[in-house]
């Protein structure tokens, strides 16, 4: 079929058809299509795409404000057909949509690659903010909006800058960015490049600024490094405010770098003369010097000797004399202190000190002051189920066991009459420095105490055997007297035999005399005699002196011949 030379508006309808894949003007609905304008008035934009009428569209839509929409008659200009007809008989034309759908097909394009997309924060929503990215609307959270939490968020708003999309949703309509991303990328770029710039040893300028109870952190120009306390001095840093300040311009040595973190390690005494070097030749063992108490623990004290030099008094070399105590009942934060060397270890920068042996031994003052023989006096400290401890001068504390208490009387009898607080007087025993004891003896005070010369009493000594008249026969015993006019004593009824038919006082009479041994002394330095113990040592003299049971001869033939002998 020939083509008219003057195609007519059908053959033109043809033609838009087939481009359009045979559609009609419906195939324009939902595409973004080239139009002309065709003129500008009330605001509106005439523009003219090619079907059966025009389209208007809002100047508001081709820029921010009506006097800078840059359109003349004739500009050509991209929108998007909503409808190709409406009831006015006109064509639904949107430039917003036009320039969003332009924009998500460059948003998906960039989304797949991975790249940064530009955008502005106009709007501030539930949650977030609202993002012109170039027509498209995304969501910013707030979370994503810095690194570190934005209180005003103004001075960003309306700025055009790069935003990384986390996520694209276009059949919802849903784009989120970050603009967090696009920061931790670029401080991440710029931290590996200032790294490589930086190296272990360096020593560089820096600003404080952050503190915290365990170090502080330094901007080292746009990278920050961690300053940690025990690195900001030699000397004991309780808290790192008492050296520096946020904002303070500091002087500091790289220590590490860590690659793999790319944390960075910075130190301020390592510029100093470390105060360690030659120590064991400053302090010697055995030196006596003075310092000052810096911390106190459980385990002990904290001394400082000088600046960046610390020694440690353990609990157990702090005093002679206060065992088992805390050592903040013994010393005080900020007291001087006069302190022994005991030990230096350079290599691990420790030094022992020694409260107490800056002192004198107080059991070596004590022996020199009160040798034995002499008379001390002080008071009942503690009873025990075996003597007493009496407090004595220089703080020490010396025991007087329970046979040394009292003459003629048990030790238990002995530790009954004497009660914690009060005050006694005793005489030195021993004194033992190297186990720190010291012995005392109250009854070697006593006048008239029994002793191997015989003294008081009648001159009676224990385990003498005497002759006694008895006096008195009572339930519990008998009251006897040794002699004519000598010592009156007292023989329990236990003591009367071995055999129980002996112990029976009534088989004794007044005047009767009989023989007994001393086996001690009451309270009042009276006698007490015993028949029965009496009777058990002649049993073992007899057994020594005539032989034994291995010979032989039976008990009764031994003791048959030792008495023999003393008839004869």
């Amino acid at each position: 079929m020939a083509t008219s030379a003057n195609p007519t508006r059908d053959d033109f309808e043809a033609l838009l058809n087939e481009q359009l894949g045979g559609a009609g003007d419906e195939g324009f609905e939902g595409r973004v299509v080239k139009g002309t304008v065709t003129a500008i008035e009330n605001g509106m934009a005439m523009i003219d795409v090619g079907l059966k009428s025009e389209g208007r569209v809002a100047l508001k839509e081709f820029a921010r404000g009506e006097d800078d929409h840059g359109l003349t008659v004739g500009s050509e200009v991209e929108v998007f057909v909503d409808r190709v007809e409406n009831s006015d008989g006109e064509a639904m034309l949107s430039r917003d949509r036009a320039r969003r759908e332009a924009a998500w097909d460059k948003l998906e394009s960039e989304f797949g690659e991975g790249k940064r997309v530009e955008g502005r924060i106009f709007g501030r929503v539930k949650g977030g903010f609202t993002v012109d990215l170039d027509g498209a609307v995304a969501f910013l959270p707030g979370s994503q909006v810095d690194i570190r939490p934005v209180r005003d968020v103004t001075p960003l708003m309306e700025v055009p800058q790069p935003f990384q999309i986390l996520k694209m949703d276009r059949r919802r309509g849903n784009i989120v960015v970050s603009r967090r991303a696009v920061l931790e990328e670029t401080r991440a770029e710029q931290r590996s490049e200032l790294i490589d710039k930086l190296a272990e040893g360096q020593i560089t300028e820096g600003v404080v600024k952050n503190i915290t109870d365990y170090g502080a952190f330094v901007d080292l120009g746009g990278i920050d490094g961690l300053l940690h306390v025990t690195d900001m001095s030699y000397k004991r840093v309780n808290h790192p405010s008492e050296v520096i300040e946020i904002g303070q311009s500091v002087t500091v040595q790289i220590i590490r770098i860590n690659e793999d973190t790319q944390r960075i390690s910075l130190g301020m005494k390592q510029l100093e003369s470390d105060p360690w070097d030659g120590v064991a030749a400053k302090y010697p063992v055995g030196m006596k010097l003075t310092g000052t108490v810096t911390n106190i623990t459980e385990y002990g004290a904290f001394v400082e000797l000088e600046a960046g030099i610390e020694g440690l008094v353990h609990v157990s070399e702090m005093s002679w004399t206060k065992k088992n105590v805390h050592p903040g009942k013994i010393v005080s934060t900020s007291q001087e202190v006069e302190v022994m060397v005991l030990e230096v270890d350079s290599d691990k920068r420790r030094i022992s000190l020694g409260l107490k042996q800056a002192q004198r031994n107080p059991w070596e003052e004590f022996a020199e002051k009160h040798p034995v023989g002499s008379e001390v006096e002080g008071e009942v400290k503690n009873a025990t189920e075996f003597g007493l401890f009496i407090g004595l001068d220089g703080d020490v504390d010396g025991m007087v066991h329970m046979s040394d208490i009292a003459w003629g009387i048990s030790g238990e009898d002995a530790l009954a009459l004497h009660r914690k607080g009060e005050q006694v007087k005793a005489i030195v025993l021993d004194v033992d420095v190297e186990k720190e004891r010291i012995s005392l003896g109250m009854k070697q005070l006593e006048k008239g105490a029994p002793s191997a010369e015989g003294s008081g009493s009648g001159a009676l000594r224990k385990n003498q055997t005497v002759t006694v008249t008895v006096l008195e026969v009572r339930d519990g015993g008998l009251e006897v007297q040794v002699g004519e006019d000598g010592a009156t004593g007292f023989i329990k009824r236990s003591d009367l035999g071995r055999d129980r038919d002996e112990q029976r006082p009534d088989r004794f009479q007044v005047g009767q005399k009989l023989d007994a041994m001393v086996i001690g002394f009451d309270r009042s330095k009276k006698p007490n005699f015993s028949v029965k113990a009496r009777q058990i040592a002649d049993e073992k003299e007899a057994v020594a002196q005539f032989g034994s049971s291995d010979s032989g001869a039976s008990l009764g033939d031994i003791l048959g011949a030792a008495l023999k002998g003393k008839d004869s």
